[in-house]
């Protein structure tokens, strides 16, 4: 997890700072927030302190209690400058919302309070989140001093275009969402990581083979476990392509979604973009079995039942293992049912030829299918086993994110540092 830092300028658009720093905690990130003293008249300092467990600076002279230190690390002995010390432990330095007068202060160097000083100071990866009335946005002098800034390699996170806070206005001018901000974050903190230019492919969701022009043969995937998996890959800097299969979730910030159907065109979507990835996390579910002849139209009930002839699908994970590139880790997902569910993932981790294998058990209500949490077992080709207890599913996805990672890195060893080949094949919820 990353050492965040956020800072937080003047605008009714500090309640979604807020909501970005829960989320952020939520993930594991260690949060530091500086506050302008005009933020603490829409968002007080005891809120961000109390969602973040670390205090809050406003003021260049604000003694630190943490001296420095992000949460969960050891307070150092000596306090040190408080406009250098947080962002120079800081990863990514994200000022949202950020005021046309912050803005326009950055742009010109100004160091009139604990923010803008620090920024100044950062070494670290810079981002700023205009949130102001869309007049102020489209001014000329703001977009002036936004073309400053990114020329200088700041980065600029566009504002939404929606309803604004004055009564009745609408245009450019909303700070984004805070899943969103909190996206880019992360991507930004990680971009000199491991994972930064790693090319991933994820496939999510549970495929539909039709019985005829309305029914089909389907499963109760969700695709949230393929989703996590996909957005935190991504926040982990890495270019993401994600293959769903009729998932009803928003698409997950900077990932590129390629919606299909059936196992025939997952098939198809995976061979097409599998041979140019480095790493493949397929999450789907992918039925077993299709009907030989759908019917071109809808079945009457007052026909008689109909009897429907079965074949099998393709095995999608079966021909990427099949056809694996050099130095590629190939894991799988096993969703199974009951007390035979570890023995079930052993036998498909060897059938498969794969490097590890996710089992979850979908007898359980309370993990997997349609839920926002799981609970898996990671069973390695060495034979070594690791239950990951119930959690929402971005923090498992996390850590089989961490596992592929070390598979790369222990397995197939990395003499230059660069992260090797990963694929990651799935049938999961």
């Amino acid at each position: 997890m990353s050492r965040l830092l956020l800072g937080v300028s003047g605008g009714i658009a500090a309640y979604k700072a807020l909501e970005t720093a829960r989320l952020a905690t939520r993930q594991g990130h260690s949060v530091r927030v500086i506050q302008t003293p005009t933020s603490q008249r829409f968002v007080g300092r005891a809120s961000f302190a109390a969602i973040t467990g670390a205090p809050v600076l406003a003021g260049e002279f604000d003694p630190d209690p943490a001296r420095g230190a992000y949460p969960g690390e050891p307070v150092p002995e000596r306090a040190p400058i408080s406009h250098l010390a947080l962002v120079e432990r800081a990863e990514a330095f994200l000022i949202a919302p950020a005021s046309a007068n912050t803005l326009a202060k950055l742009a010109h160097g100004h160091a009139d309070n604990l923010l803008t000083t620090a920024a100044l100071a950062a070494a670290c990866p810079v981002l700023v989140a205009p949130a102001m009335n869309d007049r102020m946005y489209r001014h000329p002098a703001t977009q002036a001093n936004l073309d400053t800034l990114a020329e200088r390699g700041v980065t600029v996170i566009a504002p939404g275009e929606g309803e604004l806070a004055s009564h009745g206005e609408h245009g450019v001018g909303r700070l984004p969402e805070p899943a969103d901000l909190l996206a880019i974050w992360e991507q930004a903190a990680r971009g000199s990581g491991a994972w930064s230019g790693v090319r991933v492919m994820v496939t999510a969701g549970g495929t539909q083979e039709p019985i005829d022009s309305v029914r089909f043969i389907g499963n109760r995937s969700s695709g949230r476990m393929g989703y996590a998996l996909a957005e935190r890959a991504a926040a982990r800097g890495a270019t993401v392509v994600l293959v769903a299969a009729n998932v009803k979730l928003p698409d997950p910030p900077g990932v590129s979604v390629v919606p299909v159907r059936t196992a025939a065109e997952m098939k198809l979507a995976c061979e097409a973009h599998a041979s140019s990835s480095d790493v493949v996390l397929m999450a789907a579910a992918v039925a077993d079995f299709r009907p030989v002849s759908p019917a071109a139209s809808k079945l009457k009930k007052d026909r008689g039942v109909p009897l429907l002839e079965l074949e099998p699908t393709e095995d999608v994970l079966s021909d990427l293992s099949a056809h694996r590139l050099p130095g590629q880790v190939m894991v799988g997902f096993a969703a199974e049912h009951g007390e035979q569910a570890i023995d079930y993932g052993r036998s498909k981790l060897e059938r498969k030829q794969l490097d590890l294998i996710v089992v979850n058990d979908i007898a359980r209500t309370d993990i997997g299918f349609d839920t926002r949490k799981n609970e898996v077992t990671l069973i390695r080709r060495d034979g070594l086993e690791e239950t990951i207890p119930r959690a929402d599913k971005s923090q498992v996805a996390d850590r089989i994110l961490d596992e592929a990672q070390r598979l790369r890195a222990t397995t197939h060893g990395e003499d230059d540092g660069a992260a090797r080949t990963a694929s990651v094949g799935a049938t999961t919820p």
